[in-house]
């Protein structure tokens, strides 16, 4: 009996899990860049140092000049100013580089972890969730992490560093009045908590606005000829046009919050500094400081006001961080494809078994296949026929364990294929698709592709030979090197498919999958196509799904599927002779190549 299929759920329902703990795993990322972070931590505690050291120069000059012993202190004074300015540029310089490293680092492990998850999830993702949305979470959502991590983490330590000095220095000057400054912070502290919620709350709109942006658009390049064909380039740009406005709206929303936070936190600061130089002026608290105290008091409390005010700003960037990084998160702990197998083996010889197989596919109504029972022996062909949606496909995706089955078994050489290790099952099945996959990279690159990527050329040349593909490929002016373009688009059709029976051909696997090879190409294409396939075919066990029955009729076994049932099953002759549902599918498509 198979496990049960894993069904992925692209919202993910998950009991809510805190913002700052999403944070701290966020954070756990940097543990690998510790010694940047420490340098970066150095350089801002050099610049927020600065900041009281500026309040306490100006208190020395404003005493030097009440005294009156400018004189003495004339050449000192502008090379302290200097030095505090030095410092705080060597201090700035060390946080923002070292921060940015450490940004960057986190960004890079998060994106290549993503990618190998991605690599690893069952087939049943890929189908569940738009591709535009998938590349805006390898892409949107990491670049709102490097904000939360570069901006976020520079001011709250920069600035944050800042605000402990200069309340330090405060508390040195006037313990009292400085505590009546502190009495403004629970207040800023309301402000910017109702604001968090709302940052984070916009931020996850915006992503899913922006998710669908990237849908729209991905959807309409590839399919940018039927678009132009049937006319829908009005109704493309309809789509478009919705999804950027659900994006402009849930950030113009964003930025409203944040324009409002600001002017409000400086407003509560203005009246705290109000009261604060009332009380100032108050002969019993002010009589024991100087003028440079009193100046330097004050300066201080006014330099107090930029730093509050961009530690209150980067509230919106850390919750677009930690709103990425839900999406980031929930990503990385989907569960991979289940492999069990602990069976090795180096080849199989072919044998194919299938016993009382059913499958639906996840969240289906219907079931796929409904109690397959096939026999296939080692280098036989298997053909499966039927009406589009009947399940041919199904069936051929279950033996390289694309899905997980409900019921029954399918079995290779005698051993279910869960016993067996995934990487050494797919080891053994070569597959050619009628909606042939090519990379952007050259022809070499796409026919040893993947574990066949450094096979020497010859090699390489035999396998396009076997596959009617050399002629062509050596009329091109790069030969071997010629880049295919996006998914082959600088190629036709049959070169696509071509090339696709040569990577097979030169994986030599026992077990061949078929899928409608020919279908989709003209005559002169099938005949070169279907000798490189019967070439490709011999001494192998086959699967082969077809399209045209005069492609098959050589076939072993021929299995018409209905509806996810094997409703007839046996050799060419011995369907026509059954006058069955072969033998009408026969004679229509005889009729219609007639007409």
């Amino acid at each position: 009996m198979q496990e049960d299929k894993t069904e992925i759920d692209t919202v993910s329902p998950k009991a809510p899990v805190s913002g700052m703990k999403i944070y701290f795993r966020l954070l756990g990322h940097v543990r690998s860049s510790w010694h940047y972070l420490v340098l970066s931590v150095v350089g801002y505690m050099i610049y927020a140092a600065m900041e009281p050291a500026l309040a306490a120069l100006l208190k020395h000059i404003v005493d030097t000049v009440s005294e009156g012993s400018i004189a003495e202190n004339r050449h000192m004074i502008p090379l302290a100013i200097l030095a505090v300015f030095v410092a705080r540029g060597i201090g700035t310089f060390l946080g923002n580089y070292f921060m940015a490293k450490v940004a960057n680092n986190v960004v890079y492990d998060l994106r290549t972890k993503m990618f190998n998850k991605l690599v690893r999830l069952p087939s049943s993702y890929y189908h569940s969730i738009p591709t535009g949305r998938l590349l805006a979470k390898l892409t949107y959502d990491t670049e709102q992490v490097i904000g939360s991590i570069t901006q976020a983490i520079r001011v709250l330590l920069r600035e944050g560093l800042t605000v402990v000095g200069l309340l330090g220095y405060m508390l040195y000057m006037n313990w009292r009045l400085s505590l009546l400054f502190l009495l403004v912070v629970p207040l800023i502290g309301l402000v910017v908590a109702y604001a968090s919620k709302r940052f984070r709350k916009l931020s996850t709109r915006i992503q899913n606005a922006m998710g669908g942006v990237t849908d729209v658009a991905s959807e309409a390049i590839k399919g940018h000829e039927v678009v132009k064909i049937f006319g829908g380039s009005d109704y493309e740009i309809g789509r478009f046009h919705h999804a950027a406005h659900e994006n402009r709206r849930s950030q113009l929303k964003m930025e409203m919050t944040r324009a409002l936070n600001t002017p409000i936190v400086q407003f509560i600061l203005a009246i705290m500094m109000a009261i604060l130089i009332w009380f100032a002026l108050s002969p019993s608290i002010s009589s024991h400081m100087s003028p440079g105290d009193f100046i330097a008091f004050l300066t201080a409390a006014g330099m107090l006001g930029k730093p509050i005010r961009q530690l209150t700003d980067v509230n919106s960037i850390l919750q677009k961080g930690i709103a990425a990084s839900y999406s980031i998160f929930d990503f990385l702990d989907l569960p991979e494809e289940v492999d069990q197998g602990q069976t090795s083996v180096n080849r199989f010889k072919g044998d194919i078994e299938w016993r009382s197989v059913s499958f639906s596919y996840p969240k289906a109504e219907k079931a796929a296949l409904k109690n397959i029972n096939l026999s296939l022996p080692a280098g036989k062909t298997l053909a499966l026929v039927g009406r589009s949606g009947s399940g041919k496909s199904t069936i051929a995706n279950l033996m390289p364990r694309f899905y997980n089955i409900d019921e029954g078994q399918i079995s290779i050489d005698g051993i279910s294929i869960d016993d067996y290790k995934l990487t050494e099952l797919r080891s053994n099945i070569a597959l050619v698709n009628q909606q042939v996959i090519l990379f952007n990279g050259t022809i070499r690159d796409n026919i040893a592709y993947g574990h066949l990527r450094k096979t020497d050329d010859k090699e390489v040349i035999e396998a396009a030979i076997a596959a009617n593909a050399w002629d062509f490929i050596q009329e091109l002016d790069q030969g071997l090197d010629t880049m295919v373009g996006e998914n082959g688009v600088l190629l036709s059709g049959g070169q696509r498919q071509r090339i696709a029976i040569a990577r097979a051909i030169l994986k030599n696997a026992p077990i061949l999958i078929l899928d409608e090879a020919t279908s989709a190409l003209d005559t002169e294409s099938e005949r070169a196509i279907q000798a490189a396939l019967d070439g490709l075919m011999a001494n192998r066990t086959t699967i082969a799904i077809a399209h045209r029955l005069s492609t098959i009729e050589n076939a072993d076994i021929i299995a018409v599927v209905d509806h996810g049932e094997i409703i007839e099953q046996g050799s060419h002759n011995e369907l026509l002779a059954l006058n069955g549902a072969y033998a009408q599918l026969h004679n229509q498509q005889f009729t219609e190549t007639a007409d």
